[in-house]
């Protein structure tokens, strides 16, 4: 076959010395003729192979039920792979056309080396994008960063790649290479740290479940807080809840403090955490008036009574004077208060009744003393999670002047205007 070819590829040649022609002239010219030849039948199937390959992967894709052959398609495998059949036609005719000319021959088979390292690389990219579009049409993958395990992939094929090609050119072994660029290695490092820090940051992140697409997170150093849209080997894409996006790196996620919301997401409530700031000034002791007052507030009726029995029994155990209210234990408004609130938070049908509820004191400051409401929505879902806690406190501010007590609030400018009239008309 092989003979028959090298005849066939000197055919013009003979015949041009036949007819008296210089040998080398003769050769010249019938090279330059079968590179011509070599090149129309190469652009000839190259064409023909890429409409029947296309065409046919299109309708292989029709008629079946799978989308991984629609991902191929989309990723360009099928015109890849029509250039294999015109990729055989210059190996094979490329040592027939070149014959005489040793050192373009060795040229042009460099060339064709690198091609198919190229064609190579470029198919196992579609490979790897196809896998991994057709991954995340799975709902069990949509939280996984896929997307960074598909560029390192890449760039695992092309640094391999990079090395075979520079072996080819230089004709070192792949092995020499290596050594050549182990020496080189600081300057790798230097030229490509972002690029080795957010391969190393994307493995953590995965391993270590740090993020998920999907998570709401909020990282204050970048401006970042919403869901996660995207993580790729070097950047993390966040959809903030304006509709904007921010971009962070990869490996800042491991080097710097952020706030991953996925524990309240993945939770049965979300927190509700709120303080009201009631004057110090306002707080008593209450008396049998306002007991009888208090018992007819349905959500603290049978508390108060059962309450103001058992302090009744500790004061005539001890024979307090119940002369100045300060001797034994009294009541006080903001004790019936809070546990008002904490009634109306169990009556309340949409906190969750199972999580922990609560209604507390912190520490007194000079904008009066904080009551803290702290329970957790059934409903996370933002919107409905602050209408939620807007109703609570609504009705908790407006509720506050039937126990007697009064809210802090900064004077302004009217207060004080309102003040000093008294001193301006004296």
């Amino acid at each position: 076959m092989k003979e028959q070819t090298r005849e066939l590829g000197n055919f013009l040649a003979n015949y041009f010395i036949e007819q008296g022609m210089d040998v080398d002239v003769a050769h010249f010219l019938n090279m330059l003729i079968n590179i011509a030849i070599v090149g129309v039948l190469w652009y000839v199937m190259h064409y023909i192979t890429k409409k029947l390959v296309l065409t046919s992967f299109q309708r292989f894709t029709n008629k079946t039920v799978t989308t991984f052959d629609d991902y191929l398609v989309k990723s360009n495998f099928p015109r890849y792979i029509s250039n294999i059949f015109p990729l055989l036609l210059l190996i094979l005719t490329v040592p027939v056309v070149f014959e005489d000319y040793p050192k373009l021959l060795s040229v042009f088979e460099k060339l064709v080396d690198i091609y198919i390292i190229f064609l190579t690389v470029f198919i196992g990219r579609s490979l790897v994008r196809t896998t991994t579009n057709y991954m995340k049409r799975h709902e069990r993958y949509h939280d996984k960063p896929i997307e960074s395990y598909a560029q390192i992939l890449i760039i695992f094929f092309w640094s391999i790649g990079i090395i075979f090609m520079f072996s080819e050119l230089t004709g070192k072994s792949v092995v020499g290479f290596l050594i050549s660029l182990g020496a080189a290695s600081a300057i790798i490092l230097f030229i490509f740290k972002d690029t080795i820090l957010g391969f190393i940051a994307s493995i953590q992140v995965s391993v270590n479940d740090i993020v998920r697409i999907g998570d709401w997170i909020t990282f204050s150093k970048y401006g970042a807080d919403g869901f996660v849209t995207e993580i790729n080997l070097a950047t993390v894409r966040v959809q903030n809840w304006d509709n904007t996006y921010t971009t962070i790196p990869t490996y800042n996620l491991i080097s710097d403090s952020f706030h991953n919301w996925r524990g309240m997401q993945e939770s049965p409530g979300r927190r509700i955490k709120r303080s009201l700031n009631i004057k110090q000034n306002s707080i008593r002791f209450i008396n049998d008036e306002d007991l009888a007052r208090f018992q007819e507030f349905d959500l603290i009726a049978s508390y108060i009574h059962e309450k103001q029995e058992e302090i009744n029994t500790y004061n005539s155990k001890l024979g307090v004077d119940k002369k100045h209210l300060i001797n034994g234990r009294h009541q006080t408004n903001l004790g019936v208060f809070r546990q008002y609130a904490l009634s109306y938070l169990k009556a309340h049908p949409k906190i969750h009744k199972e999580m922990t509820m609560m209604v507390r004191h912190l520490p007194p400051t000079t904008q009066g003393i904080p009551i803290e409401i702290y329970c957790f929505s059934e409903d996370k879902r933002w919107e409905y999670y602050e209408a939620i806690t807007a109703d609570i406190f609504d009705h908790l501010i407006a509720a506050i002047p039937y126990f007697d007590l009064q809210l802090f609030e900064s004077p302004s400018g009217d207060d004080i205007l309102k003040a000093l009239k008294p001193l301006q008309s004296k």
